[in-house]
């Protein structure tokens, strides 16, 4: 007898796009980006340090999925760490050349998912899964799946590795540092119960003592985080 197999619903991504704005809004991105030299949260930051650097800076909050600019509107967009967190990723492309003229530039940098980053959100949602159906954002950080993204839209494009290195003054920091200013972090040890907690922060813990550069030789750890550098000239 012949069975008939209901397909999977589809997320649904506006409620996801939500909730990862709440996501973000909920620890304090600019503790952590201080650490590698934006939410409404941090866009007030962002103005803030563009006038004490006496810059003429317009700030918008806007949808990556949905930017609030015309087509054709400048000559390069970047995005460190932002567009890779949109769950739709095919809509943010969109976006993303929809908004840059004809032969702009496009640069994004996108955490390694094979990376301590990646290994870091591998350690969060082991506890606490991401939403079903959503494909992951560390596949930013992958050539083919931003030339799969990019498609035809791509003239040229150079993908470098690079390394951020996040530096403290032990394991234990590390853990406390990300769950406390770290939005997905912060999120994640929320929806635990005490017990699961205190699993999570040692997992975290654990995982600075292994990606440590300084092999446990001092208190201190040097977490090496690779990320890709990609420069994409659109057609």
């Amino acid at each position: 007898m012949a069975t008939t197999q209901t397909p999977p619903a589809r997320p649904d991504l506006a409620d996801i796009t939500t909730r990862q704005q709440r996501v973000w809004s909920s620890g304090n991105f600019a503790m952590v980006a201080s650490r590698i030299v934006l939410t409404s949260e941090l866009l007030a930051d962002a103005r803030t340090r563009a006038g004490a650097e006496g810059l003429d800076v317009e700030f918008r909050v806007g949808d990556a999925q949905d930017l609030p600019v015309d087509d054709d509107s400048f000559d390069a967009v970047l995005s460190a760490f932002g567009a890779m967190f949109a769950p739709d990723h095919e809509r943010t492309v969109h976006e993303i050349v929809r908004a840059a003229r004809p032969g702009g530039t496009v640069a994004l940098a996108s955490w390694r998912p094979d990376g301590f980053i990646g290994d870091m959100f591998r350690v969060i949602t082991a506890r606490v899964p991401g939403p079903p159906g959503v494909p992951p954002p560390l596949l930013w950080g992958t050539e083919p799946h931003l030339a799969d993204l990019f498609g035809g839209a791509i003239a040229d494009a150079r993908s470098t590795e690079r390394i951020c290195t996040f530096r403290f003054s032990a394991a234990e920091e590390f853990a406390e540092f990300f769950r406390r200013w770290y939005g997905p972090t912060h999120v994640a040890f929320e929806s635990l119960d005490p017990a699961e907690r205190r699993n999570l922060a040692a997992d975290l813990t654990d995982l600075a003592r292994r990606w440590d550069r300084y092999r446990g030789d001092q208190d201190a750890v040097a977490l090496p985080a690779t990320y890709l550098e990609t420069v994409i000239t659109l057609r």
